[in-house]
This record gives C-alpha cells, sequence and structure tokens, in this order.
C-alpha cells in the first residue's frame, strides 16, 4: 500500500485522505473486536469479505433511494466515500431480543419483537457507547429534530429493506447498528 495520508484508523477500517474533493479512502481491515473492543483477533480475508458485504449492501440501498457515503469500491479492500461531519450517535435497530437488551430489560433471549426497536447510544468508547433518549440529543446538539426524524425513519426503511435482503438467503436479522453523517455535495446539505 502506498505511502498516503491517515484521516483515522478506528477498529475495522482506515480512512485516507481521498484524491477527490470531500472524499476518503476506506481500507477494511483483517482486525476483530467484540464486548466494545475487550476481545481483540485477526480473521485472515475479512477486511476483503467486509468490503465486498458493504459495497453490496450500499450500492441496493442508493438504488431505493437511500444516500449513503459510498461512492466506488477501488479494490478488494477499498472504497472511495463522500467525506461526512460524523453524528456522534449509534442507531441500533432490533427486531429479536438478545445481548444488552436482554441483559438490561430481563427479557427472555431470542423474543422476537412484534415491531423493530430504535435505540440511540452516544457514541463514545470510553463511556461504552451509553443509550441516551432523543431529549440528550436535543439537549446537547448532537443533531436537530428534523435530522433525527429523517434517520429514524431510514433506519426503519434500512430495516425493511435488509430483512428481506438477508431472509432471501436464509439469514434472520436480529439487530444491527447504523451510523450517519452530514455532508455538503455540490451545496447541497445532506444526511448519509
Amino acid at each position: 500500500m502506498n505511502e498516503r495520508e491517515k484521516i483515522y484508523e478506528g477498529k475495522a477500517k482506515i480512512l485516507y485522505k481521498g484524491t477527490e474533493k470531500n472524499t476518503a479512502i476506506q481500507y477494511f481491515k483483517d482486525h476483530a473486536t467484540a464486548f466494545n473492543n475487550l476481545k481483540k483477533s485477526t480473521i485472515e480475508g475479512k477486511g476483503i469479505f467486509n468490503n465486498r458485504i458493504s459495497e453490496h449492501i450500499f450500492i441496493k440501498l442508493n438504488q431505493i433511494g437511500i444516500k449513503t457515503h459510498f461512492i466506488k469500491s477501488l479494490s478488494e479492500r477499498e472504497q472511495l466515500v463522500h467525506m461526512v461531519e460524523i453524528i456522534p450517535l449509534e442507531f441500533i435497530v432490533r427486531n429479536i431480543a438478545t445481548g444488552s437488551l436482554t441483559k438490561r430489560l430481563g427479557i427472555t433471549d431470542g423474543t422476537v419483537l412484534t415491531k423493530p426497536l430504535l435505540e440511540y447510544s452516544y457514541k463514545n468508547d470510553e463511556l461504552g457507547d451509553p443509550l441516551v433518549a432523543r431529549e440528550h440529543i436535543d439537549e446537547f446538539n448532537w443533531a436537530s429534530s428534523d435530522e433525527l426524524d429523517l434517520i429514524s425513519n431510514q433506519c426503519l426503511k434500512i430495516n425493511n429493506f435488509m430483512q428481506t435482503m438477508f431472509k432471501n438467503v436464509g439469514i434472520k436479522l436480529v439487530d444491527f447498528k447504523l451510523e450517519f453523517g452530514r455532508t455538503n455535495i455540490d451545496g447541497k446539505k445532506e444526511i448519509l
């Protein structure tokens, strides 16, 4: 890999400065973590696999009108993406009760929820990504009410799409996290 300007390195990806204005190159690593980074390992080829799955999902989401930061695939491990101002929240969509939800609320693991449950957490590893309410989000200006409404609707639309996509290949979508950011593409402000 050529020497490039690193912007950020996370648990699973590295962001490098892109070759085009307001872009980044997202590199997928082979690192695997669990339990808020308490368990760490390397899985050979994981980055390649994650890149391909990510590319497929982003292309499909764009086709149904969900805008993403994905521009194009560059290699087996890299994507060209739009730079965004990160909204410091994780949006957790749950279809089946498991993990922290069952521990927190004493619900039987594997309980199928009557409708998707959307939870918000403040994106901060040091604090353990604590759950927050809409009132926290508003009070600390992490997202406007309009942004939160748009993102919440997008989360449910993405969930509906992904449940169908995974069901068609025999996979039950239990839960997942989404993250969003603000961007200004050609003078148009958007949430991706």
